[in-house]
């Protein structure tokens, strides 16, 4: 069970485990959202571009994301949905075989009659700790019964 408004302190950080992008992923990824850029699907083409190899699609590395909320488990069965993204912003590419984790800290908590919000703030680094993504995230959240 995860955590419930009530239970989020801001300031506290939660770190993930490693999880490593493979071409597996970003080929499943392309098929799922339709999005082929051959950036992420034409070995050639990323070869030519400024990043020399195939790079992994922002929305695939922001989703990786989600699954290390729910991964956690501060979230499980206590989020009542995905709020919003307040920014977001991609400072390097993503690689096949890069290992992406995450730090997710509580910026802020904001009460509501029947439920609260709470904004996290996001960064994924890869295995060299080169920061990859941040964002920062509102959920909403339970509050305790």
């Amino acid at each position: 069970m995860g955590l419930y408004f009530e239970e989020f302190t801001p300031g506290e950080t939660y770190h993930t485990q490693g999880r490593t992008i493979t071409e597996c992923d970003i080929v499943s990824f392309a098929g799922l959202s339709g999005d082929y850029n051959p950036l992420h699907t034409d070995y050639e083409f990323a070869h030519r571009s400024r990043f020399k190899k195939r790079i992994a699609h922002g929305a695939l590395t922001f989703s990786v994301l989600t699954g290390f909320w729910d991964q956690l488990g501060i979230i499980r069965e206590t989020v009542v949905a995905f709020y919003g993204v307040d920014s977001m912003r991609f400072i390097q590419p993503v690689f096949i075989g890069d290992t992406l984790s995450a730090s997710i800290t509580v910026e802020r908590k904001e009460e509501r009659k029947t439920d609260g919000l709470v904004t996290l703030y996001n960064e994924m680094k890869t295995q060299r700790k080169q920061s990859v993504m941040v964002c920062t995230a509102v959920l909403l959240m339970k509050k305790h019964p």
